[in-house]
């Protein structure tokens, strides 16, 4: 199976503007209302809660499932087969370097990312990415996940702002993996997946590149605390 397939299936299923077709389904350009967002957040608090909860499970698993494609569709000598989804194994390429296997199959994350933040559906803008990160950080670092989930809700909820809690989510990605890393020895046996690592510095430089305006309205005290549609929406 040639390896550039799974990056490009990721992007593709990454651009697909569940935001945009959840609020037209309502009658509702997503574009046109709140922060012009098509993430979930602008959905929930444009058309009501059981749309932007609906909106980030979707997003979350555009990000999640091509991940696992990657893992399963990219291998190197020695892996865990546990990851692999066995009906694929006979289309898996095995590499022999482990680093590089390492790095295609967080490229094939990537794409998801960036299909979601600049979907060519909806002239190659989008989200933020924190639910499609969310889910590609879900398959290559899954013990991270809870403390990310503590964190943000520590933030969101003392502060009432989501652009607070996700950028400080998205600076501790690199910190998490760190740390993972460490307490389970991996840093010490050099076994720890450093591709990994610069990886999520840089999608967490990303996520914070794309609140960007968000940082400004917070240093000028113009950012709105959030504030959910009413419940009979």
């Amino acid at each position: 199976m040639p390896i550039w397939i799974p990056p490009i299936v990721a992007f593709l299923l990454g651009s697909i503007p569940f935001g945009l077709l959840i609020a037209k389904s309502q009658g509702i350009n997503i574009r046109e209302h709140g922060s012009g967002n098509i993430g979930a957040t602008n959905v929930l608090r444009v058309v009501g809660k059981k749309y932007g909860i609906t909106c980030f499970i979707l997003d979350f698993f555009k990000g999640l499932v091509p991940s696992l494609l990657g893992i399963s569709l990219i291998q190197y000598s020695g892996q865990d087969q546990t990851m692999v989804i066995s009906s694929l194994s006979n289309w898996a390429t095995t590499l022999d370097d482990r680093t590089t296997a390492q790095s295609l199959q967080l490229v094939t994350g990537l794409c998801a990312i960036l299909g979601h933040n600049y979907s060519p559906w909806v002239g190659f803008k989008g989200g933020k990415g924190i639910a499609t990160s969310a889910g590609v950080f879900t398959a290559f670092a899954p013990f991270a996940i809870p403390v990310l989930i503590v964190l943000w809700c520590i933030l969101f909820f003392t502060t009432r702002y989501v652009s607070v809690a996700s950028i400080a989510v998205s600076l501790a990605l690199p910190l998490t993996v760190l740390f993972g890393s460490w307490h389970h020895g991996k840093i010490e046996n050099g076994t720890w997946n450093k591709p990994l690592f610069f990886f999520s510095i840089f999608i967490g430089a990303m996520a914070v590149w794309k609140h960007r305006s968000n940082i400004v309205k917070l240093l000028n005290g113009t950012e709105n605390r959030f504030t959910p549609k009413s419940k009979k929406s």
